[in-house]
């Protein structure tokens, strides 16, 4: 079981994410005996450590009960909900800041069914990468993120993240500035 100091979920979060949460007495299947919060932490731990979903303590239950319900959540919008809730609808949007990070990939990442969705993996000089497209608004808190193929270059995302937020002023670096400010296309290397 959990210890009370290892949680990252404080009492005052919980109660006010727990009503934008989905409700699961009328579900089909066992009920997971944590409920929600059980299932928030086992989200928390497994980002905060980056262990396999495989890897995942027993505690939290069984790792395939609890990604299939990551899943779904993903796909009916439960996590934007929550988001909103963590941030308290309080983003400081008189500036925003775009920006790309490239992920390595693990050697076992790729090969999913094309019929499950794009992976976004793409071959760059590092090897198999993903690039992950980011806006934060004024105080670093992210607002929305792209992920990408490692291969794609900042400026074709930097007009969608933009579109996201309504910010007064948004910083980006040479790569997005390109296309966003001066309205042409991306700069080649040479």
């Amino acid at each position: 079981m959990l210890q009370p100091d290892r949680t990252l979920i404080n009492d005052e979060q919980w109660h006010a994410l727990e009503p934008h949460l989905p409700a699961r007495q009328n579900s089909p299947g066992r009920k997971a005996s944590g409920g929600n919060r059980l299932f928030l932490e086992a989200i928390l731990f497994l980002i905060r450590t980056g262990i396999p979903w495989r890897d995942m303590p027993r505690h939290f239950g069984h790792w395939n009960s609890v990604y299939k319900r990551y899943a779904n959540w993903a796909e009916n919008a439960v996590w934007e909900r929550v988001f909103a809730v963590l941030t308290g609808g309080n983003l400081d949007l008189s500036e925003a800041s775009l920006d790309s990070s490239s992920v390595r990939v693990h050697q076992h990442a790729a090969g999913a069914r094309k019929e499950e969705g794009d992976q976004a993996i793409g071959r760059s000089r590092g090897g198999p990468t993903t690039k992950i497209h980011a806006v934060a608004e004024a105080f670093g808190r992210l607002v929305h993120f792209l992920l990408t193929a490692g291969n794609v270059n900042d400026c074709t995302q930097g007009p969608e993240l933009i579109e996201t937020v309504p910010a007064d002023n948004v910083l980006g670096d040479c790569q997005l500035s390109l296309t966003t400010s001066r309205g042409r296309g991306c700069k080649t290397r040479g």
